[in-house]
């Protein structure tokens, strides 16, 4: 049975589509080279549908890379929280948003992450397919992920946990049903 941390009518017909995580590929930086003044860059592809098989792991999307409430919070926190997640179960956590490969490994290095595994999801090809792809042109972001968080169980979502007022371009960015703590506590419980 799916759990969801909301009862909003919306969210529910969203679940009831994606109840399996939607196989797409990731395009990650595998590695960067210099060769005199040439920089070259080594890609790597990446099947979510496999990165999700065979694990139960934390799905989290959020806005941007390098805002605030991701960069102070959200993500350092899952990091941090990491021994407490695999104690219960949890074998990895993946960060997803809406920011080319190159943001999200600057992003990475620049947050000093060693448990959140940060994915790019450049042309948001993942986040439309999860029901998730909002319009925040009111912030000159464009096309972004409205935030959300997911237990997942070998690529079925097992728990859902959604922040309110899902909207094009809302003035508001709340933070609090996908917090690291809200996820523990439903693994707790």
């Amino acid at each position: 049975t799916l759990y969801s941390a909301s009862d909003s009518q919306s969210q529910s017909r969203r679940l009831g589509m994606y109840k399996k995580v939607p196989s797409v590929i990731f395009r990650t930086v595998k590695k960067r080279t210099q060769a005199g003044d040439a920089p070259t860059v080594e890609w790597s592809d990446r099947n979510s549908a496999e990165m999700f098989a065979k694990t139960r792991s934390i799905l989290f999307s959020l806005p941007g890379a390098f805002t605030p409430i991701c960069s102070t919070f959200q993500l350092p926190l899952f990091d941090s929280l990491y021994s407490d997640f695999n104690a219960l179960g949890i074998d990895k956590i993946f960060c997803v948003s809406v920011n080319d490969p190159f943001v999200m490994e600057a992003w990475g290095d620049a947050s000093n992450v060693k448990n959140v595994e940060l994915i790019p999801d450049g042309n948001g090809e993942f986040t439309r397919k999860m029901g998730m792809l909002v319009h925040k042109d009111n912030l000159s972001f464009g096309m972004r992920s409205w935030r959300y968080a997911a237990i997942i169980d070998d690529q079925q979502i097992e728990a859902w946990f959604e922040e309110p007022g899902f909207a094009d371009n809302s003035p508001e960015d709340p933070y609090g049903e996908t917090a690291p703590q809200a996820l523990l506590d439903f693994l707790r419980a």
